[in-house]
């Protein structure tokens, strides 16, 4: 996607640390407003530490971060959010021992100004809208990946990073949730996708990164990355 404007988020030469042990080297990359970008990784490649690192969740780190054209690597992260960037982490992360509607409560705290639109969120996904007084922990996966989602839009982000949000989902439950995202970017929301199964992210995506032991090593279009044989063979096993 072409534009003048400069990137949505923009990542800049970012070297992430654990201790002594260098996990990112020199990491670049960037989304455009109303872009979908994916960031392709195996496990262990880096995903989930340049995640944590752009919400301001790892401090061990050189480089910058900045969001509509604002440097926010020193914020904590409650502020980044306040942005307008909001996280599916990997894990999920809901509270397993309230309800759909208490978790949904809970994202709509770092809302910046109005109140919070449940009707919005919830069309989304009508089986949330069934089942809004069960407790989180007694979700399907599927479901819970759902609410997971929902409680980060209840926010109304600009920008939404889902860490592997197919992780443990069955295919169909793959395709709604990436068929959601795809709605969502066409109603103006920009979108991050960390992924390790590639095939539906990088046929909804613009762009898509390569990440491989701390370092991107490629940037292409995501239809050019769907058609090359080594990132077929690498991630498809085709």
């Amino acid at each position: 996607m072409l534009t003048d404007k400069p990137p949505l988020l923009d990542v800049s030469r970012l070297n992430v640390f654990y201790a002594n042990l260098q996990v990112l080297w020199d990491v670049s990359f960037f989304v455009n407003e109303g872009e979908i970008v994916t960031l392709l990784g195996a496990n262990g490649a880096g995903k989930t530490t340049l995640v944590q690192s752009i919400f301001g969740l790892l401090r061990e780190r050189r480089g910058t971060v900045r969001f509509r054209g604002e440097e926010i690597s020193q914020l904590p992260a409650y502020d980044v959010v306040k942005k307008g960037l909001a996280l599916v982490p990997e894990k999920r992360e809901l509270f397993p021992k309230m309800t759909v509607r208490e978790n949904l409560e809970l994202g709509s705290f770092a809302k910046v100004g109005g109140e919070a639109d449940f009707e919005r969120v919830l069309s989304l996904f009508p089986v949330l809208e069934e089942r809004k007084g069960q407790q989180a922990g007694t979700l399907s996966g599927g479901e819970q990946q759902m609410l997971a989602i929902a409680r980060a839009l209840m926010a109304n982000p600009s920008l939404i990073v889902l860490d592997e949000p197919s992780l443990g989902l069955s295919p169909l439950f793959v395709t709604t949730v990436l068929d959601t995202m795809k709605k969502l970017n066409k109603d103006g929301l920009s979108i991050l996708l960390v992924e390790q199964n590639v095939q539906h992210a990088l046929e909804i995506s613009d762009r898509g990164y390569i990440l491989e032991n701390g370092r991107v090593i490629r940037e292409a279009p995501a239809a050019e990355l769907l058609c090359d044989d080594q990132v077929r063979a690498a991630y498809l096993g085709l």
